[in-house]
């Protein structure tokens, strides 16, 4: 899992060959706190077929912006350089297993 912020954001997230899973997050984010294991794990799962990138708002504001970020934790999945999927609030893994097989297989 990488660190993206506003000055390698594109580089990383959106001219990214493969799919990306998009974490914004904030350091005060319990929920946000409570789900990092669970990206951890899911980054390794998912190593060949997608990158998960944690994005946060505190030390990045412009991009919470850019994406009219409201909610945390948000999960975005980002494909060919454009927003595919976004999902806010807490994320059971079967949901989100589900979530990413929906927005990020079948490329």
């Amino acid at each position: 899992m990488r660190n993206a912020t506003e000055q390698d954001f594109d580089d990383i997230v959106m001219k990214n060959d493969k799919p990306v899973l998009v974490d914004f997050w904030a350091p005060w984010c319990a929920p946000c706190k409570a789900l990092a294991p669970t990206l951890d794990e899911l980054a390794e799962e998912y190593a060949e077929e997608m990158e998960v990138v944690k994005v946060d708002i505190e030390a990045n504001p412009a991009l919470a912006a850019r994406f009219g970020v409201r909610g945390i934790p948000l999960l975005m999945v980002v494909r060919d350089g454009e927003e595919k999927a976004r999902t806010v609030g807490t994320i059971s893994r079967s949901r989100l297993d589900a979530f990413v097989e929906a927005n990020v297989g079948g490329q």
